[in-house]
């Protein structure tokens, strides 16, 4: 039995943990204050920042290693390994592996798995220390259940891949993985969304007036109303989850479906999910689909913008050269994205860090002021206190693309027939907190369902995963992303089958290379089911069987040679040292395949002797 639950959020832009223990489960902790921070951006998660020492080894993490890295010499600043961001890469990278490397802000390359792993050690070292400052004793490793959030729109190596670094770190071990539940961030999301009180929630929606506000002035009046809210509250990092089902939520019947929008740093996550009474368990209806669509889609339109008026050369090579003073610009930005709203007038400015104007002079030969003015960038213009003046239109224009896309998803996301009768859609993550993409949500689905904003947007997540760590029965059912199967044997059929799979072994005609499936793509899976299938060896003297394991996104798959099917598992039964008397004329395996949380087991076993053999299906090293 753990004594506590802690849930950790690493995020792509920023990531924090959160917990609460077993005997006060209405009590959600988060970490406490870290030191550092930015003006404008409220510090309740740390930036996902890591600093290795030239040597490569651990340094500090977040606000102390950007700070740090900030206020080295820059001919040191260029030996020490600095990464920020680099979450994605688990998302872009399309072949995943033990290996896949990372690069650092000075171009080093290091494993992904290292620094990830680097991270996680950083969360639980403090996660304990709090702990055990909190209870007046020393807290173990083992009295935590950790939780783990990923975007559920990651693939299962992706998935696989944090589990492998977790263990790294020393959070379980692949003998104690139950220790460990990986979460999907969408899914938290709703479980807390759930226990949401009217008062903890602002609702956009041109339905219905809200709180006594009428829908014209529920936007601004909701948000003033919240902001206040959340500032009082900020002193306090307790949040009390009271155990009922907010009011919200008793408004939904059996069979009602939701959609939660989780738009974070790096990626946006949709997924439709559906109320199954009595236990209100959660079934997910349609799998969750997104894309590289956060904030940082914004940050990437702002460094296009300044390619375009400085030049892509002088970025790419002030990026290199002087490193820290580009995330300082960035950090800059930062604070004015969050200023960004769509019925903002006067202009947003952002400093220029000195050296940057001056490698600019140095590069160019021409000051930063004449490559504004000759540039036909028309809102974007110099202030003499040596400022980036943008209209708010120029700000609003770097959000455009990002926010369009998530619309768009959104779109199709509603054309689909399960999806047309949504009742609610409720906006999660960070970039939630950003008006224009509020405003954007509001006017496109205002009128098909009712759109609901968490007043904490940012950590809805945090706060999900660590009731999710309570109470992990609490979602159902999920959709396979992939079709699973192995391959095997089949009587050669003349006509059905290619004649290139064909095999004569004996004097009997076998297909190979036969796909035979378990389960398809998108298929609901309750957690723990189990699916079993029997098969005879060619020949019933074999005394090692080996199962090949298989897997592919899509569902037409007849062949284990089909395109897109990958090998992720391998069943080694050996049955050498039963006792070779009593071979049956007709030997029996049976294999079962169990869907767990993210992981997957197979075995198998020799009805015969019982003899068994179990893998965990591996996306990382086939």
């Amino acid at each position: 039995m753990f004594l506590v639950v802690v849930a950790i959020d690493f995020g792509t832009t920023s990531s924090g943990y959160a917990y609460s223990f077993t005997k006060e489960p209405e009590c959600i902790h988060v970490m406490r204050r870290w030191e550092g921070g930015d003006p404008g951006v409220s510090n309740q998660k740390t930036p996902t920042t890591i600093l290795l020492t030239p040597e490569r080894k651990f340094h500090s993490f977040g606000y102390a290693a950007r700070d740090f890295y900030h206020d080295l010499d820059p001919s040191e600043a260029k030996q020490w390994l600095y990464l920020e961001k680099f979450k994605m890469k688990l998302h872009t990278t399309g072949d995943l592996t033990m290996d896949t490397d990372l690069t650092a802000a000075n171009g080093k390359k290091i494993k992904a798995l290292e620094i990830f792993a680097y991270a996680l050690q950083y969360f639980k070292e403090q996660a304990l220390k709090e702990l055990s400052d909190q209870a007046g004793s020393e807290f173990e490793n083992s009295d935590v259940r950790w939780v783990i959030t990923v975007p559920a729109i990651w693939k299962q190596p992706a998935k696989q891949f944090m589990r492998q670094a977790a263990y790294q770190a020393g959070l379980a071990s692949p003998e104690t993985a139950e220790q460990l539940i990986i979460a999907l961030e969408p899914e938290a999301a709703s479980i807390y969304c759930r226990k949401l009180r009217l008062h903890q929630m602002i609702e956009l929606s041109s339905k219905a007036a809200v709180n006594g506000y009428s829908s014209g002035d529920t936007v601004g009046a909701g948000f003033a109303q919240a902001k206040e809210h959340i500032r009082r509250n900020r002193q306090s990092r307790t949040f009390l989850v009271e155990n009922v089902i907010g009011e919200i939520w008793s408004e939904l019947e059996e069979g009602d479906k939701y959609v939660v929008v989780d738009s974070g740093g790096g990626t946006v996550d949709l997924t439709v999910h559906q109320i199954r009474l009595p236990e209100g368990h959660l079934k997910e209806l349609y799998k969750a689909t997104g894309g590289p669509y956060g904030s940082l889609g914004v940050d990437y339109e702002f460094e296009k913008l300044l390619c375009k008026i400085f030049g892509e050369d002088f970025i790419e090579q002030f990026k290199i050269k002087r490193p820290a003073a580009w995330v300082d610009l960035m950090i800059a930005f930062e604070s004015r994205k969050r200023a960004a709203a769509p019925d903002r007038t006067n202009p947003l400015n952002i400093t220029l860090p000195f050296s940057f104007i001056d490698y600019y002079k140095k590069f160019r030969g021409h000051s930063v002021e004449h490559a504004l003015r000759k540039s036909n960038v028309d809102f974007v213009k110099w202030s003499s206190q040596g400022m980036l003046r943008m209209s708010p239109d120029a700000m609003n224009a770097l959000f455009k693309p990002t926010i369009d896309s998530i619309i768009e998803h959104l779109r199709d996301l509603f054309q689909k027939p399960e999806v047309s009768t949504v009742k609610f859609l409720f906006l999660v993550g960070g970039f939630a907190e950003a008006p224009l993409l509020q405003q954007a949500v509001q006017a496109a689905f205002g009128d098909t369902c009712r759109i609901i904003i968490p007043q904490d947007v940012g950590l809805t997540i945090l706060k999900g995963a660590v009731l999710f760590g309570l109470d992990p029965a609490v979602i159902k059912v999920r959709r396979s992303p992939l079709t699973y199967g192995v391959g095997v044997l089949n009587r050669y059929v003349e006509g059905k089958h290619p004649p290139e799979k064909l095999l004569v072994k004996d004097g009997t005609r076998w297909c190979t290379d036969v796909f035979d499936k378990f389960i398809s793509a998108d298929q609901s899976v309750a957690l723990g089911e189990l699916v079993k299938r029997s098969y005879t060896p060619a020949k019933p003297s074999q005394l090692v069987i080996v199962i090949n394991i298989y897997s592919c996104e899509h569902d037409e798959v007849s062949f284990i040679t089909d395109p897109g099917v990958k090998k992720c598992g391998t069943l080694r039964l050996d049955l050498t040292g039963t006792s070779s008397t009593a071979v049956p004329a007709r030997r029996e395996i049976q294999t079962l395949m169990q869907f767990g949380d993210t992981e997957i087991k197979a075995t198998a076993v020799d009805i015969a002797t019982s003899k068994s053999v179990k893998v965990g299906i591996d996306f990382l090293n086939y």
